[in-house]
């Protein structure tokens, strides 16, 4: 069973892990990845479904070269055959992580991956940001009835809207968009954190937060801006180099991540003015309108004998104006909190 609707009904931060190509070509880190997920506290382990040659052909024009970033001068097909998860390895990914009890998830990037999971008994879809374009894609994963997690890095409103109504035409209306920035690792000045509220007014969707920066601080952000899903690279440790250990968080920060987004939501609270409950012991060091000298009946009250001090048992501050020049009814004692009851007002002459 997946269980992100549980989570988000629960008010809890889905948290995704993505392992990506954090195995380093190796089955054995595949499987301690799952583990070291569940440990942290991680909601879902993700991975992802392709061959260099599902994804693009072993071609060497320069238009298959990046040019900058972390992946300089690399050839696409040769980036993706080194980085995938072998099909071989992937159901006994998912058999470890529910063993171990944590979701499983994997993006696809054909067809036949969609056909490959459906065949594993995936429960969901994740369309990454670059595939959000690929309309036929999201349709025939959004088909199977199942929910659909789309990343929108570099999306403009319309393709947004494009992969949406792709899937509502598939009867799909479980729906998450993550706000994204596809470069890696992210300056944090390209976040863009304030597109989370506004996805989620002009989409009316659950949205989160797919984050390739570094440290966690940015995901603290995103629940505080309304994120419900966070997705982070995980690895066991970035000296086990790979195409995405650069970008990627080790177990314990990953944890301590896990943490730090669940506090917010209980921090943002509701809206209330006035006192809360744990305010309430406090609330009596409010300052209010004290006898502070000994006042004999039919004495005039002035600053030298009432004065404005904490605690809050006396009339309000505000009202010292209104007693000033009035004369007491009888005798008041030093310390005694001041009241209407005790001073001659307009209504007694």
């Amino acid at each position: 069973m997946f269980h992100l609707y549980d989570s988000l009904n629960l008010g809890r931060i889905y948290t995704i892990a993505e392992m990506s190509a954090n195995h380093a070509g190796k089955l054995e880190n595949a499987i301690q990845i799952v583990h070291e997920a569940k440990k942290c506290g991680a909601d879902c382990l993700k991975i992802q479904t392709y061959t260099a040659d599902t994804i693009t052909i072993n071609c060497h024009d320069d238009c298959f070269t990046f040019h900058g970033g972390l992946w300089d001068n690399m050839n696409l097909y040769e980036l993706y055959n080194s980085a995938y998860t072998p099909w071989e390895w992937q159901p006994i990914i998912k058999r470890e992580c529910d063993k171990a009890g944590i979701d499983f998830l994997s993006t696809p990037f054909d067809n036949t991956a969609v056909d490959f999971l459906e065949e594993m008994g995936c429960e969901a879809y994740k369309i990454a940001s670059f595939e959000i374009v690929d309309i036929p894609l999201i349709e025939y994963a959004a088909s199977k009835g199942k929910p659909m997690i789309i990343s929108c890095g570099m999306a403009s409103e319309e393709e947004i809207r494009d992969a949406l109504d792709a899937c509502h035409r598939m009867n799909n209306y479980q729906v998450v968009l993550l706000k994204c920035c596809s470069e890696y690792p992210t300056d944090i000045s390209n976040l863009n954190l304030n597109m989370i509220a506004d996805m989620k007014k002009k989409f009316q969707v659950t949205v989160g937060l797919s984050d390739h920066s570094m440290g966690y601080l940015s995901d603290i952000v995103a629940v505080a801006l309304g994120a419900q899903v966070i997705e982070k690279h995980f690895c066991l440790s970035r000296k086990i180099e790979n195409a995405d250990s650069e970008f990627s968080m080790e177990p314990k920060e990953f944890e301590e991540m896990i943490k730090a987004v669940n506090s917010v939501n209980p921090m943002r609270g509701r809206i209330q003015y006035g006192p809360s409950k744990g305010e309430m012991e406090e609330y009596k060091c409010r300052r209010s309108l004290f006898v502070v000298k000994d006042i004999k009946a039919g004495e005039i009250l002035t600053t030298d004998n009432v004065r404005s001090i904490r605690p809050n048992n006396g009339l309000k501050p505000k009202e010292l104006n209104r007693v000033l020049g009035k004369k007491a009814k009888g005798d008041l004692k030093f310390g005694t909190p001041l009241s209407y009851s005790m001073i001659n007002t307009e209504e007694d002459y």
